[in-house]
């Protein structure tokens, strides 16, 4: 292939597209787990094992969330949801899925809500033992419009690569701020309120009777049922470009804007009755996080607080050899 069409052929593959920083998502190859890399006996909605990624659940089994070394070639690591307690008869107001938030300031170069709205396209690679028609749902919380598609999973315990076109949105965009104005959700099992709708083709009013139409599993209903996903890309444009690999390090600096714990560690002596200790975030945090003391000597917590640049916390003590560990917690 000649220099002129091989420059050709990546001029129309990066139209629209940045060479770098083009995956809007954080911690699309599973990466970073910093809560720990299996939690077990999940029933309900919360960020457990992966960074960024978010499992909701209600009322639909019991799940054990992880970061998975079964991948496809190229990556390392997946998120695997694994059904530990099965329920095959699903309630209409039943459900769980998969998702990840954005915030506002950071899809404004997506230009909705204008009439130059760009193309979006996400990639992905997914896996399971249960095939069949699965939905992902392009929600826009700030402005209730949401977009979907359906992907299937063809052949069992077999990775395979989805990709979607969304149309830009000219109706309405996404605030400006910190704040969450995305979700991109993978449903995998869930009830008549969300399924009776039909899958949109086009942006419109979020109704949440359409967020899983056309999904015709229900990955709960057996405690050999698994989920994988990983390789999530989303990016301007109409063409599924290769997936962006970060580093280990910028993709947990990162997530740490997020989430970011410190491990245990001694306490600096304060006076006959009391230790203290001084944390400073890695990075700026996306607001002011929730802080959480954690300890192994069974020591009381007499104050705490939370700032942007860093936390401090007193713990009563007689003497200087105790230690604590912390978390900081700022998630969408």
């Amino acid at each position: 292939m000649s220099n002129q069409s091989e420059l050709a052929q990546l001029a129309g593959v990066f139209a629209g597209s940045a060479l770098s920083n083009r995956n809007l998502i954080i911690n699309g190859a599973m990466q970073v787990a910093q809560r720990g890399t299996s939690e077990t006996g999940k029933t309900s909605a919360g960020y457990y094992s992966i960074d960024r990624f978010k499992m909701d659940i209600g009322s639909a089994g019991t799940w054990t969330i992880s970061q998975s070394t079964t991948a496809p070639d190229g990556f390392a690591y997946s998120f695997k949801l694994d059904c530990t307690a099965a329920d095959a008869s699903l309630s209409a107001g039943d459900y769980c899925l998969i998702q990840t938030r954005l915030e506002g300031q950071d899809l404004q170069r997506l230009q909705f809500g204008t009439s130059s709205a760009k193309k979006v396209t996400i990639s992905f690679w997914v896996r399971s033992n249960k095939t069949g028609t699965y939905p992902v749902c392009f929600f826009n919380t700030d402005n209730q419009r949401s977009n979907g598609f359906t992907y299937t999973i063809d052949a069992a315990d077999t990775w395979e690569y989805k990709t979607h076109i969304f149309d830009g949105d000219t109706s309405q965009g996404f605030d400006n701020d910190a704040n969450s104005s995305v979700q991109l959700e993978w449903w995998v099992a869930a009830g008549t309120s969300y399924t009776s709708g039909t899958t949109p083709t086009g942006w419109q009013a979020h109704n949440n009777t359409d967020r899983a139409a056309g999904l015709d599993v229900n990955l709960a209903d057996n405690t050999a049922n698994e989920f994988l996903l990983t390789g999530v890309q989303l990016e301007i444009g109409d063409t599924a470009t290769p997936f962006e690999h970060r580093s280990y390090g910028d993709e947990l600096a990162r997530c740490q804007r997020y989430y970011n714990s410190v491990p245990a560690h001694y306490l600096t002596y304060y006076t006959s009755t009391s230790c203290i200790s001084n944390v400073t975030y890695p990075v700026t945090m996306r607001a002011a996080p929730t802080v959480t003391i954690g300890n192994n000597n069974n020591v009381s917590i007499v104050s705490g607080g939370g700032a942007f640049g860093g936390h401090y916390f007193y713990l009563t003590s007689a003497a200087n050899a105790y230690y604590a560990a912390s978390t900081s917690d700022a998630e969408l």
